[in-house]
């Protein structure tokens, strides 16, 4: 202690002298010391502690135990340290619950005002990219090229029944849309269709939200249809159910016989693998019906549709799957929308596609590569033997399904092939509605298409043999009219060269 504060503590005591006040104050401090608590007699700043009375030391103990009573109230209201939190996960998932559509219900499968659960994180802002609509594309495209410009609202009309589509898929499994289809009318399921294949639910269904976009939705650009679930085309007056003959009078054009354009369509393919949950399309393209077959009755005719693939204006293919994508050509380039989840609306995130010029994908059902021309056989013998291609490893993908197959080809490259086989000579995809549009698509992409022999888009389908009876049959020859079949190869433009070369030096078709 300093001397001035000795010297205050002299002056304050008024007892003792100098010397033995000094001595009390060292033995004090040893003493604490030793037992390692405060002096009782000094404080921090060198005063003197007020000497406890009776009435002070008997209040003590009741201090005391207020004092406890007060730190285990504190103790059970004070939350649990960090590491000893209850459920810890739930936080993690209150911060994913901020996107669910149950509301305030419930977070995490507490109820959001539970006093026990975890603090709910702030709801997390999903940050969208600025991409352009597909309406605003067609647009800015059908005023780019007047040759289209009435055919903004046929496409659009046509992308709404595939995500209607969309819906009908994904409900499947829930909404018991298996089955074969049966005819409201008398309870019997309907007959097979054209290509010999028992009609189901999906189809039908799938088949006539097709035929009303197409006819009902397009303001009247496309005057006709056909469909794969359909033997022959059809108007877009029969398709909505109007007369010709009694509303066409006075000269005036009955409802859907003065349009220019007409559209042909796969519905659904590859519709039994919804089954097992694996990707479908929608394929579909659109004509320009000549002028001759425009100015009949009808306002269209068999000519109308039986043309090379050159005079397709534009096509198309939805692919159901993990996201829902639109693939689109007009004639300038392919462009590629994905279905925006929660605004249902395709958004364009794939804008101008081009297709690798090598790829070293093959996508060919293996199980009838003993029944393919020698060909086709010695080409896939060699992409195996060469093992890579455009400097990748060569490796196999089949769906089952030509959208999600084509699909595939098209973004990482490679080929698609449905060649001819002893049981199905002209192959079993048909020309006008899956593989013209598809091969549009690829060559518009920077690929190609081909029969294995000439190109698909140069294949002119012949016209139905006169002496049948279609209207009772329909179109039973499906060598010929609207149903004609052809061997189809499709993808990087390296890959079907190559293919090609196999055909012409082994100097054979697959028959």
């Amino acid at each position: 202690m300093s001397r001035q504060g000795q010297g205050k503590r002299r002056s304050g005591s008024g007892s003792g002298s100098a010397s033995e006040q000094s001595q009390a104050s060292r033995l004090r401090r040893r003493t604490a010391t030793m037992k390692g608590r405060p002096t009782t007699g000094e404080g921090s700043r060198g005063r003197r502690r007020r000497p406890r009375t009776a009435a002070t030391a008997s209040l003590l103990p009741a201090i005391a135990a207020s004092i406890l009573l007060l730190a285990s109230a504190t103790r059970a209201f004070r939350p649990c340290p960090a590491p000893m939190r209850r459920a810890p996960e739930r936080a993690a998932t209150a911060r994913f619950s901020s996107l669910n559509y149950g509301g305030d219900e419930a977070v995490g499968g507490r109820a959001a005002n539970d006093p026990l659960a975890a603090p709910a994180a702030p709801p997390a802002k999903m940050k969208k990219k600025d991409l352009r609509t597909l309406q605003r594309f067609l647009e800015v495209e059908c005023w780019k090229l007047p040759s289209i410009r009435n055919l903004d609202r046929t496409l659009l009309a046509a992308t709404d029944a595939c995500r209607q589509i969309n819906r009908i898929v994904q409900r499947a499994q829930t909404d018991d849309l298996y089955g074969a289809a049966v005819d409201p009318l008398t309870g019997e399921a309907l007959d097979a269709n054209v290509q010999g294949e028992v009609q189901q639910q999906l189809d039908v269904l799938c088949n006539t939200l097709m035929l009303r976009a197409f006819c009902g939705a397009s303001n009247g650009a496309v005057c006709a249809v056909a469909s794969e679930e359909e033997p022959l085309p059809r108007s877009c007056a029969d398709v909505m159910g109007y007369e010709i003959e009694s509303s066409s009078t006075g000269g005036v054009k009955a409802f859907g016989t003065g349009g220019e354009y007409v559209a042909v369509f796969d519905p659904i393919d590859g519709s039994k693998n919804i089954d097992a949950s694996l990707p479908v399309g929608t394929v579909f393209g659109i004509y320009r019906s000549p002028d001759a077959s425009r100015s009949s009755k009808e306002g269209w005719d068999m000519g109308s549709f039986l043309q090379r693939g050159t005079e397709m204006v534009a096509a198309g293919y939805c692919l159901y799957s993990a996201t829902t994508v639109l693939v689109l050509t007009l004639g300038s380039g392919v462009h590629g929308f994905t279905l925006d989840p929660d605004r249902q609306t395709f958004l364009q995130t794939h804008p101008n596609l081009r297709i690798p010029d090598v790829g070293a994908t093959y996508s060919f059902n293996e199980a009838y590569s003993r029944e393919y021309g020698e060909p086709v056989r010695k080409f896939l013998e060699n992409m195996k033997e060469t093992g890579k291609m455009g400097g990748k490893k060569v490796s196999s993908r089949y769906v089952g399904a030509l959208v999600a197959d084509v699909h595939n080809v098209l973004i990482n490259g490679g080929i698609y092939g449905y060649p001819a086989t002893r049981d199905a000579p002209d192959g079993k995809l048909r020309l006008l509605y899956e593989s013209a549009p598809m091969a549009m698509i690829m060559e518009q992409a920077g690929g190609a298409g081909s029969t294995g022999t000439m190109r698909i888009l140069d294949v002119l389908p012949p016209m139905p043999r006169k002496g049948r009876k279609e209207e009772e049959g329909g179109d039973e020859d499906e060598g010929s009219g609207v149903h004609v079949r052809v061997p189809t190869f499709l993808g990087s433009v390296e890959n079907v060269f190559e293919l090609d070369q196999f055909h012409q030096y082994y100097g054979e078709d697959d028959g």
